[in-house]
């Protein structure tokens, strides 16, 4: 039985759900992100529950593209760290402002966001201004609850579930990387392999998964001996943000199962178009 039950009722905000001892349960309801005029005033979509059996800190959000709609836990807007999921925005925010890069780049971009390349990573934020450029992702992309590492670290980029589920969107909506790259970054997404392709996608059968664009970040933090892990998915109609933070003895899979779980969970609403 839940030993807790939070109800948050607050200008265009209803959520609720509840946490149980030894695991994260988490039912969303829904709430409009923020009023939008061109987008049709709709009734909340029915959510199926959302459960994820862990020890530490879960948090999920899902937006709705086609409405503006946000979904998710009763801690949607709780933080934790990026990893090498921020590498998106490096990607994106080298390309905004450097419309014809030589290929030089374009391969390292390549090599970043397929394979989670950390050196790449490094030399990007430094070309993108370090601090100054995860503050033009909050800018840009109209993030509420993120903030850069106060050291030089782009790993340790904050953000919520919400705002990586706005992240996504941003990316895929062209306000990232402009409208000469975007769809160039989004094939690069649609191609991470290796062992960075896990989360959401994956419990899609793989023509679908095909289409669907990701960036994760994983790592055992020897401050804390955690596993922190944050997952991106995003398509044409929706977008997914995850955060974990769990016992480092649960082993990395469990975290990628947790990411699948959620869309695995929220199956009939990304499929009902």
């Amino acid at each position: 039985m839940p030993l807790a039950l939070t109800v948050m009722c607050a200008a265009g905000l209803f959520i609720a759900g509840g946490v149980a001892r030894g695991m994260q349960f988490f039912n969303g309801l829904v709430h409009r992100v923020a009023p939008n005029l061109a987008l049709p005033m709709v009734p909340p979509p029915e959510l199926p529950p959302v459960r994820l059996d862990t020890a530490g800190f879960a948090s999920w959000a899902m937006l709705d593209r086609r409405t503006g709609i946000m979904a998710g836990s009763t801690n949607l807007d709780a933080t934790s760290d990026t990893m090498s999921l921020v590498k998106v925005w490096l990607a994106a925010d080298f390309l905004h402002r450097n419309e014809t890069p030589d290929q030089g780049s374009l391969d390292r971009i390549t090599i970043m966001i397929r394979d989670s390349n950390n050196a790449a990573a490094d030399a990007f934020y430094e070309r993108n201004g370090g601090q100054v450029g995860i503050e033009r992702m909050i800018e840009t992309c109209g993030l509420t609850d993120s903030a850069p590492y106060a050291q030089p670290w782009w790993s340790n980029t904050t953000v919520s579930a919400r705002d990586v589920a706005r992240l996504g969107a941003c990316i895929a909506d062209g306000r990232a990387a402009g409208p000469t790259w975007t769809g160039w970054l989004l094939d690069q997404m649609r191609g991470v392999r290796g062992p960075g392709d896990f989360g959401p996608r994956t419990a899609f059968p793989l023509d679908e998964a095909a289409h669907i664009a990701i960036k994760n970040g994983w790592l055992l933090r020897a401050e804390d001996r955690l596993w922190h892990m944050s997952c991106l998915a995003v398509n044409d109609e929706w977008s997914i943000g995850v955060l974990l933070r769990y016992p480092s003895e649960l082993g990395f899979e469990h975290g990628t199962q947790l990411c699948q779980s959620v869309a695995a969970q929220l199956m009939p609403v990304l499929t009902d178009h």
